[in-house]
């Protein structure tokens, strides 16, 4: 069963309730946060990744349907409302289901079973394109401030993101580039390396120990993330 890391928005208290209370009904749904207006889950947007977005569309200041249009990168939205005037305005969004207040349990699970169908057959392939590009592969090319570095796999320890760069920490170096932990992972053995923070990525077998939901590599002391600490154990064995 994969997991949907979901937030949700809404400027009314009670609503917002009866949201977490239904998310955390669905076994597969992950409540990351949960917000009373728009401008503050934009500036959460910007440093955390989500899937799935259950977002009230009349809110003050800036509206549901001003939020996506200033997104840069969409994850799957359920739009939640009283008023069914604005329908056609969601539908000209493509957001993935739009639900009419007051919501029932029953319409609620029906919208995150069409997600979570079309989430598991995207993790599916991408999967297995990632199995297929990675099976041979024993090492990467990034680009640096001044060449493009080769870097062997075997000798990556751990990977910090860093505003928008990241370093890569060898065994005998420290590499700094231009890319996103998503672009770097595309390059990365999924069995071999694991996301453990919105920080860090870290070579599953360069760990030494783990204790307290942290990670001993090398002289580093690495936090586990508690939105990644599920999928890290399962690599982990634990």
């Amino acid at each position: 069963m994969i997991k949907i890391r979901c937030i949700a928005v809404d400027d009314e208290p009670p609503a917002l309730r009866q949201m977490k209370e239904y998310i955390t009904k669905v076994p597969y749904l992950e409540l990351v946060d949960t917000f009373s207006n728009a401008i503050d889950t934009m500036h959460f947007l910007k440093d955390i990744s989500v899937d799935l977005i259950f977002l009230d569309i009349h809110m003050e200041q800036l509206s549901g349907l001003a939020l996506i249009n200033l997104m840069k990168a969409r994850p799957k939205i359920i739009l939640t409302t009283a008023y069914d005037s604005y329908a056609l305005e969601a539908f000209d969004l493509e957001v993935d289901d739009y639900l009419l207040k007051p919501i029932s349990f029953d319409r609620f699970f029906k919208a995150t079973e069409k997600i979570y169908s079309e989430l598991a057959q995207q993790s599916e392939k991408i999967g297995s394109e990632t199995a297929r590009k990675t099976k041979d592969i024993s090492y990467l090319f990034v680009k640096t401030k001044s060449r493009i570095q080769r870097i062997d796999l075997e000798q990556i320890l751990y990977v910090e993101g860093l505003k928008e760069y990241l370093i890569i920490k060898t065994q005998n170096n420290r590499i700094i580039t231009l890319m996103s932990f998503n672009q770097l992972l595309e390059k990365l053995p999924p069995d071999s390396f694991c996301r453990v923070h919105k920080s860090y990525v870290v070579a599953i077998g360069k760990i030494h120990c783990i204790r307290k939901n942290t990670i001993e590599i090398g002289d580093k002391i690495i936090p586990i993330g508690a939105s990644f600490k599920e999928e890290f154990y399962k690599k982990t064995g634990y």
